[in-house]
């Protein structure tokens, strides 16, 4: 019996992330092994400047979407405010004080974003 490792392929540079199961790129997945989205579907929008150097990011939590589609709705919410950012671990990160902006589009998106903090 041939001992099957459990590294393996998880990134190519031709197709970009790879399936651990079935080894496929992510968006050919035939397995479906693909990870549960990291929000709990409550999205929160909010304003921190701790530990940037007094500058302000509008931060969006709680979005219960797929990396790709969270990546896409950055994108369009960076765009909309004129600004840069990125997307980490879940959390949409706008820079610059967006906050009304930024729940104005994800209402248009059909979400349905709450303000938290101050």
């Amino acid at each position: 019996m041939k001992h099957r490792s459990e590294g393996g392929l998880v990134y190519s540079t031709e197709s970009g992330r790879m399936c651990p199961a079935c080894r496929r790129p992510i968006l050919d997945c035939t397995c479906k092994a693909k990870a549960a989205p990291a929000g709990d579907g409550v999205v929160r929008v909010s304003r921190q400047t701790k530990g940037r150097g007094g500058k302000s990011v509008t931060l969006v939590k709680g979005l219960a979407l797929d990396p790709v589609a969270l990546a896409v709705l950055g994108k369009g919410l960076r765009t909309a405010c004129g600004s840069g950012g990125t997307v980490k671990d879940g959390v949409i990160e706008v820079q610059g004080d967006h906050c009304d902006k930024v729940m104005d589009e994800l209402r248009k998106h059909g979400h349905d974003p709450k303000r938290a903090g101050g």
